[in-house]
């Protein structure tokens, strides 16, 4: 049963909470040890947080995920981890979660409550409302970012906050796109939301997101703020690394399928994890 709670944890999906780092890197504060470790604190309690909102989320998708080909391997839909016992130990992770929270920050712990929050009521009702469902998903990663910079009190840049936005749309968008294309015989059993979506205006969608995310990235590049705080006009030289990534993973919706779930194609698509490297390496040598 031990294995079967680990499990339930989806502790791969804990690699969207990197988003909180994003404040201490664009901040100039990564050599500052203080604000790592505040950074890190914050990570791993968000980590916390969002496990109990997974397995909660499970909870009430339990007969849909055990007609879905992958989510019935879950430990719940596979009839591994007892509802009851799932359960409480949600409750427990989400409780010390957020009293954890606001022990560390008591901004940052309002954020986590906000999240959970909004997180339950996805699982309950929203995630059956059309467009306000990938809304919701993308909210997930601009509060992580927003919470990033509230528990080290730094400010978050205008249009990095915007190109954040788009690029969690982006996401949202893409996995809405290969769900719908990997249960066509199957939707309104495996998910109710994808009778509402068609291929064709998730492309859309997703072009839309994909040029504004492009867009938003670069002119937080060149704003004249940016610009003054780091005393550099070189951080327009990590657009391409911007391009390649979105163009790549467009790629990997269309042409091989993948997308639904965002956080496996980061470690298994080399190109993806390469380019990432490279422009995390190139953004440190910049500002650093």
């Amino acid at each position: 049963m031990v294995i079967a709670l680990i499990k339930s944890l989806r502790p791969i999906q804990w690699t969207k909470n990197l988003l909180l780092f994003a404040g201490v890197v664009f901040s100039l504060n990564i050599l500052n040890f203080d604000y790592v470790l505040l950074s890190s604190a914050a990570f791993g309690i968000f980590c916390v947080i969002a496990s109990g909102g997974y397995i909660i989320n499970d909870l009430f998708d339990l007969p849909a995920d055990r007609r879905h080909p992958e989510k019935s391997k879950r430990p719940l839909a596979a009839g591994e981890l007892n509802p009851g016992i799932a359960g409480m130990y949600a409750g427990v992770l989400v409780v010390f979660g957020i009293t954890a929270a606001l022990w560390l920050n008591r901004d940052f712990g309002l954020i986590c409550l906000f999240y959970f929050t909004v997180t339950f009521l996805y699982s309950i009702k929203l995630k059956n409302i059309v467009i306000l469902d990938v809304l919701i998903i993308a909210a997930g990663f601009v509060i992580r970012a927003i919470a990033g910079t509230v528990v080290i009190d730094v400010m978050l840049s205008k249009w990095l906050l915007i190109c954040t936005i788009f690029l969690a749309l982006f996401l949202a968008l893409g996995k809405r796109l290969n769900e719908l294309n990997s249960s066509k015989e199957n939707q309104s059993r495996t998910r109710k939301i994808l009778t509402e979506y068609s291929p064709n205006l998730l492309i859309q969608l997703i072009s839309i997101a994909a040029s504004s995310t492009v867009i938003a990235y670069t002119l937080y590049t060149v704003d004249d703020l940016t610009v003054e705080k780091f005393g550099t006009y070189n951080l327009v030289y990590t657009v391409p690394f911007v391009i390649y990534g979105i163009f790549r993973y467009m790629y990997l919706i269309n042409i091989k399928n993948l997308g639904e779930y965002p956080e496996f194609v980061l470690f298994t698509d080399k190109s993806t994890l390469i380019n990432i490297i490279l422009y995390l390496a190139v953004v440190f040598y910049i500002l650093y």
